[in-house]
């Protein structure tokens, strides 16, 4: 019963001393030393000793390490307490520890595989040769389970486990004792390197020579005239330029929709003027004078909107940019076609038998 108190208070205490830091994989060598009491079993008839133990260990990943520990107790007999026990010896031993990101601390599982040596005093009475010693070597077994924290190169252990010990020298054939202990471990060399992440790249520097908040196609920092409504015929500083195509001097002959040799001259000009504003969009719109049905002078000017469309298209300009081919017939003239008189006005109607280029923005 002492026993099972024991080992809840010992857990209890375990689990009251702990503080929370970050968790690092060491893969450092380090040193054990450990100090606690042996629960001897009651059929090796020895009293309950404190024992001793030291070791070495190795990290193998961020769970497992393998030690190499010793240990050393020295027992009486429970009948004499003027003869002696003693057992010491040595285990191999695997720790698959639970660790988790954030924390210091956690819980760890403890098994191996060992050699004890026991040398004791027997009562050999009545005969004159008493005490008599016996050595005997035997392989044991271990298990255990406990609560570790690490500050640093430094950790603390409290730890409760068994020892099965294949103790042939007595009636027994294998013997289970307690393990109660509390430990240091101490890492050796120097801290490792922990991976540095790379620094991320710079983020690139935008300045206004990258920006164009208006979309005219000048950057900020040449743009001088910053809010230019969108589609608007810029210059190289960003500022509205005025563009007026003139093609007033496009005429045609009486009832006529082809192309005269003055005509396509001043057509390769109005070409020149779209090749250099590429935003700028325009209106092709045909006329014609009086003279005929109104009917007939309607389709009249549609052909000769088409003839301007047809030989701007056929020279580069993007149909996209052209809006018609329009024909507006007699209804917008732009001289009289009959004398005050009533009498014709040939040089009137020549003006109004035309086709225009009208910018749309």
């Amino acid at each position: 019963m002492k026993k099972k108190i024991l080992c809840l208070a010992l857990f209890g205490a375990m689990g009251a001393a702990q503080t929370v830091m970050a968790q690092d994989f060491d893969d450092r060598w380090y040193l054990t030393g450990t100090a606690g009491m042996n629960f001897q079993d009651n059929a090796r008839n020895t009293n309950n000793a404190p024992f001793l133990g030291f070791g070495i260990g190795k990290p193998l990943s961020s769970e497992w390490s393998l030690e190499l520990n010793f240990n050393y107790q020295n027992a009486h007999k429970t009948a004499n307490n003027r003869l002696f026990w003693s057992q010491y010896g040595g285990s191999l031993d695997a720790l698959y520890h639970f660790r988790k990101e954030g924390r210091n601390w956690g819980p760890y599982l403890r098994g191996g595989i060992g050699y004890q040596k026991a040398d004791e005093e027997i009562d050999n009475s009545p005969s004159p040769i008493s005490p008599i010693h016996r050595k005997d070597g035997h392989v044991a077994f271990d298990v255990g389970a406990g609560l570790e924290a690490q500050y640093g190169r430094w950790g603390l252990r409290t730890e409760l486990g068994a020892r099965w010990d294949n103790d042939s020298g007595h009636s027994n054939s294998y013997y289970t004792d307690l393990l109660a202990s509390v430990g240091v471990t101490v890492a050796l060399g120097p801290e490792p390197m922990k991976a540095v992440e790379p620094a991320p790249a710079p983020a690139p520097v935008v300045t206004c020579a990258d920006k164009d908040s208006d979309g005219d196609g000048v950057n900020d920092c040449n743009d001088k005239c910053p809010n230019s409504p969108a589609g608007q015929t810029v210059g190289p500083d960003g500022c509205p330029v005025p563009v007026t195509i003139d093609l007033r001097g496009v005429n045609f002959d009486f009832d006529k929709s082809v192309l005269r040799p003055d005509a396509v001259a001043i057509l390769n000009e109005a070409i020149e003027v779209l090749k250099k504003y590429p935003a700028l969009r325009v209106e092709v719109a045909g006329h014609t004078d009086s003279i005929g049905t109104d009917a007939y002078n309607q389709k009249l000017s549609e052909r000769r909107a088409k003839a301007v469309f047809d030989y701007l298209t056929s020279n580069g300009v993007d149909a996209g940019r052209l809006v018609g081919p329009h024909g507006y017939g007699e209804s917008r003239p732009i001289a009289p076609n009959t004398n005050a008189d009533g009498s014709d006005n040939p040089e009137g109607r020549a003006k109004n038998r035309r086709t225009e280029l009208n910018v749309q923005n």
